[in-house]
């Protein structure tokens, strides 16, 4: 067996223990000790070979140093690029990407474009405290892009803890290249292993005495005033069970409506007047709902509770878009083809709560509740 561990190997070992695999796992695996391991892990990735011969649609080492030359006589990129036959744009990102006209050296330019372009690279997520990290984060139920604005939040200076929400979803969704483990793609609001198209359409009756949202006053659609909420119904296995959801539209803020007896109309409208009680007058204005039948009885909840009730256009979910996006989120506690009616009141208080606890890239990394109270202070 030979004693030296290849590149490859090395690749391979990295590749393992991001994806969470304790040093003598990954020994048993590539067939080597675990002291080879660590030393493996411990050691910089392989440097980019001196002879580094790129393609000829790349700047050669020849041309590199033309480059500098021409810089040093102080001829402009033009006239540079004409010497080497390349077009003026690729000259001048060359330079502007390698230190600028004073500092160009053609040499460095030459291996540091090596080092990018070398095959496979170390992925970002490579870096064990960043899995530990995002994995966390994902077992927490945070979204990809909500753990990627919060990790460049919390480790300004630490570029190695960052890591774009793109390529958590990479990781999660791309056989053989996750460097996250498979199956925290049920984490996710959707808890799917690949992407699909959004090309559903929604089916609404008509409700009597509708007022459009068309008709809403100007200052719900700049959020300034807070006050305005949005509405909708998330519906159990076999349509059986439902939960209604609030969502007031400045801050995010989750309100969670319990209907154990069903949704027809005068239950939710006695469980929304139950939810209103318990906040403040001036933080409910108007309300935004869908053309569902469970709002027939709008009227009555606006002379009751002196709310004006809005309908969006049909087939127009994204008139409600942050009532959406939070089903969407709730559906993580309260997953699709399931009987919602297992949960009690308090799972609900609870489910809503973790949301208002949840920063959201829209809120400027913000928690809900304490954008709320920002505005009650």
């Amino acid at each position: 067996m030979p004693r030296r561990i290849s590149p490859e190997l090395e690749r391979e070992i990295r590749r393992l223990a991001a994806k969470g695999h304790r040093l003598r796992e990954i020994g048993r695996l590539v067939h080597r000790s675990k002291h080879a391991v660590t030393n493996a892990l411990a050691r910089e990735p392989s440097a980019v070979p001196i002879a580094w011969n790129p393609s000829p649609a790349r700047l050669s080492l020849a041309e590199r140093e033309e480059v500098r030359v021409g810089l040093e006589q102080g001829h402009t990129f033009t006239a540079i690029a004409t010497v080497i036959g390349r077009a003026v744009s690729t000259v001048s990102r060359e330079v502007a990407a390698n230190g600028g006209r004073a500092s160009y050296q053609g040499w460095q330019a030459h291996q540091q474009a090596g080092c990018r372009a070398r095959r496979p690279k170390t992925p970002k997520l490579a870096h064990r405290p960043l899995v530990s990290q995002v994995t966390a984060l994902l077992e927490a139920w945070w979204s990809p892009e909500e753990i990627s604005l919060w990790l460049r939040l919390s480790f300004p200076a630490d570029p190695m803890m960052r890591v774009s929400h793109e390529t958590i979803y990479q990781s999660l969704f791309v056989q053989g290249r996750g460097e996250l483990r498979r199956e925290l793609h049920r984490c996710l609001r959707t808890g799917r292993a690949q992407r699909r198209p959004r090309n559903r359409l929604e089916n609404r009756g008509h409700i009597p005495g509708m007022v459009n949202i068309s008709e809403r006053p100007p200052e719900v659609e700049d959020r300034a005033v807070p006050g305005h909420w949005e509405g909708d119904l998330i519906i159990g296995k076999n349509n059986r069970s439902a939960v209604g959801t609030l969502v007031e539209r400045t801050t995010r803020y989750v309100m969670l409506l319990h209907l154990p007896d069903g949704r027809e109309a005068v239950k939710v409208n006695d469980a929304m007047k139950a939810a209103i009680a318990v906040m403040p007058a001036e933080l409910f204005r108007t309300l935004t709902w869908d053309q569902g039948r469970e709002m027939a009885a709008h009227a009555k909840l606006t002379i009751d509770t002196g709310i004006q009730v809005y309908f969006c256009d049909p087939h127009s979910p994204w008139q409600r878009g942050s009532n959406e996006n939070t089903n969407g989120l709730l559906r993580q506690y309260m997953p699709k083809g399931t009987d919602l009616s297992v949960h009690s009141e308090a799972d609900l208080v609870r489910f809503a709560a973790s949301l208002n606890n949840r920063p959201r890239k829209t809120l400027g990394m913000m928690k809900p509740s304490e954008k709320l109270a920002e505005l009650l202070r």
